[in-house]
């Protein structure tokens, strides 16, 4: 559960012992004394308030987010595997990129792309469809980096199993909602993933902190 959705739920809380307080004609009737009640319910409305509105702020930062494009690594002849062609190796890159590549006819996997900072873990990177939207033989996926200027990134990409594709979403969902992203070690990558490129890119600025 996420600390914003845990602040509206005490705030109802609060507001219920409000009502509470509320009830019976007489004061010693009252199943909770109202000088109590009063303030608690007072600041159960400002505790939902608060909830919302950060959440409504995170959902209009996340539609505010300006994406940049990398350097494309032009494709002659016929695809035969997936591969990324923005960015290309070597490219020094935004904090938020737009992560683009090809894949061959008839490819039917899910494509995933996963960042692997000097941490050494790895991280699956999503927009609103999770795994990579992909089309007419070209796929793209928003990419977010969160390291130190000049960090030195992997981006690998991977094909999916079903199997595979269902964790990356879960451990994306999961880390949403407890604000934590940890990252996955080597021993936690799913069998059905498998890896089909892989980049070098760097960081242009600092992007720590950035949401």
């Amino acid at each position: 559960m996420s600390a914003k959705l845990l602040i509206i739920l005490v705030g109802i809380v609060l507001i219920g012992i409000a009502v509470l307080s509320s009830l019976g004609k007489k004061d010693s009737n009252k199943l909770i004394n109202p000088k109590v009640g009063i303030p608690l319910g007072i600041l159960g409305v400002l505790m939902i308030i608060f909830g919302s509105y950060t959440s409504d702020v995170g959902y209009v930062s996340s539609q505010m987010e300006q994406i940049s494009r990398g350097n494309e690594l032009q494709i002659e002849g016929p695809v035969n595997s997936v591969k990324v062609i923005s960015p290309i190796e070597a490219d020094s890159v935004d904090c938020r990129i737009l992560a683009m590549g090809v894949y061959p006819e008839g490819h039917e996997k899910d494509i995933w792309v996963l960042l692997k900072p000097s941490d050494n873990k790895y991280y699956p990177q999503s927009d609103h469809t999770n795994t990579s939207y992909k089309r007419d033989g070209e796929w793209q996926v928003v990419t977010r980096f969160g390291g130190d200027y000049g960090e030195k990134y992997e981006l690998i990409v991977y094909e999916a199993d079903a199997s595979a594709s269902e964790f990356f979403s879960t451990t994306i969902l999961d880390w949403k909602n407890q604000e934590s992203y940890p990252g996955l070690e080597d021993a936690d990558m799913p069998a059905g993933a498998t890896e089909v490129d892989r980049i070098n890119v760097y960081l242009q600025k600092n992007c720590r902190g950035v949401f």
